[in-house]
């Protein structure tokens, strides 16, 4: 992996962290970001904030292509996984969709079950597809 695609994981790690205790304190994003001690690095708080201000289109996307699984039934961090990937492809300067799926598999291979990877691949993959039809 190169040294930015090494740096872009770490500031996946860091936003889904970041996105996780948020929900976990029921605390906006930005006031986590206040709070931090050390301010995390731009793209960080790119992917943060993006995820936040494209939630309810997120969240609406995920729960039609997650057959079966409202919101509140999915792992909270495969919830933060798909809806962190979703804001990631709204950036301007987005990675290739294909990278952003990649990640957001290895997100959940690291930070969830073990079926959890093909499910949000599964479903990241609808709503990317989606996405693309706008």
């Amino acid at each position: 992996m190169s040294e930015l695609g090494q740096q872009r994981h770490r500031a996946r790690e860091r936003a889904l962290e970041i996105l996780y205790e948020a929900m976990i304190k029921e605390r906006a994003v930005d006031e986590i970001l206040n709070d931090l001690a050390i301010t995390p690095d731009a793209y960080t708080v790119q992917l943060v904030m993006s995820t936040e201000t494209h939630r309810d289109e997120a969240e609406a996307l995920i729960e039609e292509f997650a057959q079966d699984w409202t919101l509140e039934r999915l792992a909270v961090v495969d919830r933060i996984i798909m809806t962190l990937a979703i804001g990631e492809m709204f950036l301007v300067d987005a990675p290739p969709v294909a990278v952003i799926l990649d990640e957001a598999v290895e997100l959940a291979k690291t930070f969830s079950t073990d079926s959890s990877a093909s499910f949000v691949n599964g479903v990241l993959a609808s709503c990317a597809s989606r996405l693309a039809k706008l």
